[in-house]
């Protein structure tokens, strides 16, 4: 792996460039004292999360070799070894499991009012629990301010409150982490066990955020950097065909797609390598039968019948509400996509509130558990 992605800017980084952060001191002994990193809390837009003892390059030898980042450099200053690994262009720290495993970023986009932060808090949720035990996978966050943020904006007023998420806000007036999830996973080839893990990113994107093409800078970078992206519409919006023509699905998907041809300047006419994953959220409340009817099978692999009886059954229902124009430009422009129908409550919510029912999530690891077939974590089974 000669390079990885900043999971904060989104810059693309030889190994050799990843800096270091000073440890600090702790009191007695040496150690460099916090200063202001001016990188930093531009970064964050707060320079009070932003004093810090000082970032420093890798040593010059390394960055010579160019054989990649040491787990461990003294700091120029006060001579204390660190393992603080930090980028070099936002001066956010890089975590040492992301350093050292095979990042995947998939980008979560959405036209305002799909559901995306209470996808994300039942996902999330799920792959600490139920999935995460059927799958043999282990979830841990891969920062603080990953924990902090899933408590407070997601788990807390969901789960502990039962209150609906409010829509996410714009990234342009309110500026947030992502979050960052290390995903393990043992898988058994013939004689021998295989440890496979990838590092999980998910920024939550605003539907204002896509709502033209003069998107900020961040939301470029972090698109062009997608590894795989999950697009989810609300069949409400689809059903009725009306409403703002910025705010359609054909439209949001294809803004995102054009930013993902420009990050990888991909000949004229040629399709994506990046797997697409579109959800119809909140299929609860939809009639349905057939494969969308059922719950999926509990099993430690990607059953793919279901997978295709879900995509066609999806497919058909998109023709049927005249938007068989989202599914032709789909298979025009992605070499792999994917057709989903998710309910993250599973139940119809009473006035900002979970209803009666509790949360009863259907589905939600669908488009993930595709995504990790892809990604040749999971195997399929027929």
């Amino acid at each position: 792996m000669s390079s990885i992605t900043c999971p904060y800017c989104f810059a693309r980084l030889a190994r050799e460039r990843i800096g270091f952060r000073c440890a600090g001191s702790s009191g007695r002994g040496p150690g460099c004292a916090p200063r202001l990193d001016e990188r930093l809390a531009a970064y964050t837009g707060s320079a009070a999360s932003a004093s810090l003892p000082p970032y420093f390059d890798p040593p010059p030898a390394v960055r010579r070799l160019g054989r990649g980042t040491p787990r461990r450099a003294a700091c120029p200053e006060c001579g204390q070894d660190t393992a603080r690994r930090v980028c070099p262009e936002c001066h956010n720290p890089l975590p040492g499991a992301y350093c050292e495993t095979p990042g995947k970023i998939v980008a979560l986009v959405g036209a305002k009012n799909s559901g995306k932060s209470t996808y994300i808090a039942v996902l999330l949720h799920e792959l600490s629990h139920r999935i995460g035990a059927e799958l043999g996978t282990a979830l841990v966050a891969c920062d603080d301010r990953t924990i902090e943020r899933y408590k407070r904006d997601f788990h807390r007023p969901l789960f502990g409150d039962r209150r609906l998420l409010p829509a996410t806000a714009s990234a342009v007036t309110t500026p947030r982490d992502p979050l960052v999830y290390l995903l393990t996973r043992t898988r058994r080839r013939r004689l021998r066990q295989q440890d496979m893990s990838l590092t999980l990113v998910l920024f939550d994107t605003a539907g204002e955020d896509l709502r033209s093409r003069d998107v900020t800078d961040l939301h470029l970078r972090y698109l062009a950097a997608a590894d795989a992206i999950i697009f989810l519409v609300d069949p409400l919006e689809l059903k009725s065909g009306g409403g703002d023509p910025d705010g359609e699905p054909i439209n949001i998907i294809a803004r995102v797609t054009e930013l993902l041809h420009v990050g990888r300047d991909l000949p004229h006419g040629r399709r994506l390598p990046v797997p697409a994953a579109v959800a119809l959220t909140k299929i609860d409340a939809l009639p349905l039968d057939g494969a969308l009817q059922r719950n999926r099978t509990a099993t430690a692999a990607l059953d793919l019948n279901d997978r295709e009886a879900v995509h066609e059954q999806v497919r058909a229902l998109l023709y049927d509400w005249q938007a068989g124009e989202l599914d032709r430009y789909l298979s025009h422009e992605y070499a792999e996509y994917g057709l989903f129908g998710v309910s993250a409550l599973g139940g119809v919510p009473r006035e900002g509130a979970v209803g009666t029912g509790g949360i009863r999530p259907y589905r939600v690891e669908d488009p993930l558990l595709w995504l990790l077939h892809q990604f040749g974590m999971l195997d399929g089974v027929r």
